[in-house]
């Protein structure tokens, strides 16, 4: 969507009333305030400031304009964001414009490939009620997979035949379409050209992949025989490849199911594989979703926190899935989700566990579900098991990156202790180096609470975030560029050195630094008061903070004369006596 369009959207969208249709607003001077929709509280952190229409939560950090809010309160992309704010202000949508003709195409290719995905997915379902299927559908139904199950999720059957869906296909996509699409493999030819395509998937069962939209964009397949009955089956699990629509390590299985259910119950249930999140959903519990068989990233977890930060995992009982739970348990903790993990009776996975003890024992065991910190420190007893002053040490070095992790330091501090005393960890050294492991996190946890902003300090911020075209803002950036030594001092020294030397930003918060800088921005913009900045203003904010100057500069003076004078400097005395007296003048007349 056009960047201009979007500007003219977010200069005629009303904030306090976009907001406002999402959470209740109380007037707080100048803004507004509400309990953070992001977070649970009981009292409210979250602000909103009209002024440079943006918001920001004390407690959580959470920040932003307009779009941010409604993409994180509907779990929309940003072009998806302009136009629901565009529809809510009655602002007329403009037909779609490409920026090159290259970008033209890339949108056109997109689009043919979504057309193609969902072309193999119906292909996919018919194929499963031929009489080829009759295999496939003797395995979901062992499985307990319903028909019920097999029409939510859409899963299908891939036939034998190398060519019968690349011709079908072929009559409504173009050869280069269904190249990208991952549907199709072939191999190279002498000349180094691609030879001529077949299907990748043969003989197995298919799961689609979806997007937040609900829309397949790829397919888990999986086969039907083993190595041991046919050696060219392949891998048990076959994924698509990468491709313009999909991108492993960036997309949750059952996401687009389970999003509304999350966010309802501010949790997501976190399993490995669709057929453990097929059962369990079907079952009832409408909040789980699936790593597809890959491994946890970082963006998975970006993606995620846009609906809960608190996840409760269930990875297969085997070495493999307690690495995976302990590498997801890292990248969450980090991320700051409060975590809780499950540990399954006779190691089953949730498919397995529903189908022989029933959904109400599952449903106790997610509730029942132990903290991670806990979960954590039995596998370190599992992994070195002995009371050995040798087993308790290499236990405790497994356990020590978890702890550096944790952000909250007296959450740290309880894993800590708790470690120690599981541990059995008697040894006051031991326990001094587990508590000095601990506090060294200590360093890089930025305080909870708003600093105290000073009055010329907080005029100045809020003059810098207004328009370029404003003479409040045109006067700060002058006198503050010319004379950096000024604010170079002050606690939010950083973050006007950003805003003095760039254009006036679009969103203030983020343009801050740092979270630090953001948490004094939003101190500065919460105290300001009905009566709004002007160039007056600023001229005697400025007169303040040079006088500020002055005086430190004074008594810096002093002690570097105190110095030389004792080291018997002449020249040096001098030169300071000089600027002693230049400062008191200035400081005498203002």
């Amino acid at each position: 969507m056009a960047d201009n369009f979007a500007q003219t959207v977010k200069q005629q969208a009303d904030i306090v009333r976009i907001v406002g249709e999402y959470v209740k607003l109380r007037k707080s001077g100048a803004n507004w305030s509400a309990l953070c929709p992001f977070h649970k509280e009981k009292s409210g952190s979250f602000y909103l400031y009209p002024g440079t229409a943006s918001y920001y939560c004390f407690g959580c950090h959470e920040h932003g304009d307009v779009f941010s809010f409604v993409m994180k309160m509907e779990s929309l992309s940003f072009p998806e964001a302009v136009r629901a704010v565009a529809t809510k202000m009655g602002i007329a949508l403009p037909q779609r414009e490409f920026h090159s003709a290259e970008d033209a195409r890339e949108a056109g290719l997109r689009r043919q490939l979504l057309e193609a995905h969902e072309a193999a997915t119906q292909y996919f379902e018919q194929s499963l009620r031929s009489p080829e299927a009759a295999r496939a559908r003797e395995y979901l139904s062992l499985r307990g997979v319903s028909s019920e199950a097999i029409a939510k999720f859409r899963i299908g059957y891939a036939p034998e035949s190398f060519n019968d869906m690349r011709d079908r296909l072929g009559k409504f996509f173009s050869e280069e379409v269904l190249r990208q699409s991952g549907l199709f493999s072939w191999k190279e030819q002498e000349d180094g050209s691609p030879g001529p395509m077949y299907a990748r998937f043969r003989r197995r069962i298919t799961f689609p992949i979806a997007n937040e939209q609900g829309k397949p964009i790829a397919f888990t397949a999986r086969a039907l025989d083993g190595a041991e009955q046919d050696p060219k089956a392949g891998p048990k699990y076959l994924n698509s490849p990468e491709t313009p629509l999909y991108t492993k390590g960036q997309v949750l299985f059952n996401l687009d199911k389970a999003k509304a259910a999350i966010r309802e119950m501010d949790f997501a249930l976190l399993v490995e594989g669709q057929m453990d999140c097929i059962r369990v959903f079907m079952g009832g519990i409408g909040n789980v979703i699936a790593t597809s068989g890959t491994a946890f990233t970082e963006h998975q977890v970006r993606l995620l926190g846009r609906f809960t930060k608190r996840v409760v995992l269930n990875f297969d009982p085997d070495q493999a899935g307690a690495n995976a739970a302990e590498k997801t348990i890292a990248l969450l903790v980090e991320e700051g989700f409060e975590v809780r993990v499950v540990t399954l009776e006779a190691g089953l996975d949730p498919d397995r566990y529903i189908k022989e003890r029933g959904l109400e024992a599952y449903t106790a065991a997610v509730r029942g579900a132990a903290r991670y910190a806990d979960y954590l420190i039995e596998r370190a007893q599992a992994l070195y098991p002995g009371r050995t002053p040798e087993s308790k040490v290499k236990a405790l070095n497994m356990l020590l990156p978890h702890i550096g992790r944790v952000p909250n330091p007296i959450a740290r501090s309880d894993f800590a202790e708790n470690a120690a005393q599981k541990l059995g960890i008697d040894s006051a050294l031991l326990r001094q180096e587990l508590r000095h492991a601990a506090q060294q996190r200590l360093a890089s946890v930025k305080t909870e609470q708003p600093r105290a902003v000073r009055e010329d300090e907080r005029i100045l911020l809020c003059a810098l975030v207004l328009p370029d075209a404003d003479s409040a803002r045109a006067l700060a950036v002058e006198r503050l560029g010319e004379n950096p030594e000024w604010f170079s001092a002050l606690p939010s020294a950083a973050l006007i050195e950003v805003l003095v030397n760039g254009p006036a930003p679009e969103s203030p918060f983020d343009a801050a630094p740092d979270d630090a800088s953001r948490m004094l921005l939003a101190s500065a913009l919460q105290s300001a008061g009905e009566e709004g900045v002007t160039a007056a203003r600023v001229e005697g904010a400025l007169a303040a903070l040079r006088r500020g100057y002055l005086e430190r500069r004074s008594r810096e003076i002093r002690l570097d004369m105190a110095k030389a004078q004792q080291r018997g400097d002449e020249p040096m005395l001098l030169r300071l006596v000089q600027e002693k007296i230049r400062l008191d003048g200035e400081l005498k007349h203002g």
